[in-house]
């Protein structure tokens, strides 16, 4: 193995952990702002920092066509507007680990969508493996009883998960949007341009929440947690993450996405005290063996 795909993979790696960590800052931020002020600040700080990005390493912002204006636009509806809304929503209603554990699906959600908007041919086995992640998805959506889940649905299946889904797929679309846009743009230029665009849908969104926020409840461990979101979880990530995307592809570089949920729960639980339930191990284990094998 070349430096540069090592040095590829441990980018993704560590993207993946810092993006663990996004669910318990995320957490922490959504019980004290509504979802779209605290993901209004969250890029607020990322734009800030990604805009220095541009200008030290690429000396500033690429002037766009009219494909790349479309392309970042749709990508800050997708990845930043939409993502965050869901992101932040299920952050209210469930636990950090549970949700992080929905992050198993991303890459099983993206090779599908790549099947139908690419037309890339799926073999059998990685059939097999759709049906593998989706079953593991089963098991920590129902915490292993299907059949009370069967005979009531809103016990297992309530709006913080569907926010979770909800996010999944706005972050695969995020993918595959991005493998267009980079085809001309840097990591850092698509990023940047995704977050501004982002960071507009969401002012709009925020100005009619910021009359619910009680800023006598907003603390120093908030305003951590959304410089975290803004530095780590979206700067670093984000650039971290397109590099990956650009180098081995959309669904190669989904696979690393395999382990948020590890990294998610561990903090979870090593932080927040949250309880690591038998079928979330489980479950968890046999979504990422699914995507394994979608992605052999």
């Amino acid at each position: 193995m070349s430096s540069r795909p090592a040095l590829v993979y441990a980018k993704l790696a560590a993207t993946a952990m810092f993006w663990g960590g996004t669910f318990i800052a995320g957490r922490m931020a959504a019980h004290v702002l509504p979802a779209l002020v605290a993901a209004a600040v969250r890029f607020g700080v990322a734009a800030v920092l990604l805009l220095l990005l541009a200008w030290k390493t690429e000396g500033g912002l690429p002037r766009l066509n009219r494909r790349e204006l479309l392309a970042t636009m749709a990508l800050g509806a997708t990845g930043i507007f939409l993502y965050n809304l869901c992101f932040f929503g299920a952050l209210r209603t469930i636990p950090a680990g549970r949700a992080a554990l929905f992050v198993a699906l991303n890459p099983t959600v993206t090779a599908l969508a790549a099947a139908v908007v690419f037309h890339e041919r799926l073999k059998p086995h990685k059939w097999a493996g759709i049906a593998l992640a989706f079953l593991g998805a089963a098991i920590v959506i129902t915490r292993g009883d299907f059949g009370g889940a069967w005979q009531d649905l809103s016990q297992s299946i309530g709006a913080g998960e569907l926010f979770m889904l909800a996010a999944i797929c706005s972050w695969a679309a995020y993918t595959l949007i991005g493998r267009r846009a980079l085809a001309t743009l840097s990591p850092v230029a698509a990023t940047t341009y995704a977050a501004l665009w982002g960071l507009l849908y969401l002012s709009i969104g925020a100005a009619g929440q910021l009359d619910q926020v009680d800023w006598s409840l907003v603390h120093w461990d908030t305003w951590a947690a959304l410089s975290y979101l803004g530095a780590f979880g979206t700067v670093v990530g984000f650039v971290w993450y397109y590099e990956g995307v650009r180098a081995l592809g959309p669904s190669r570089a989904a696979v690393f996405n395999n382990l948020v949920p590890v990294f998610g729960v561990s903090f979870a639980a090593l932080i927040l005290g949250e309880p690591v339930l038998a079928s979330m191990v489980i479950g968890g284990a046999v979504a990422v063996a699914g995507v394994t094998l979608t992605n052999r």
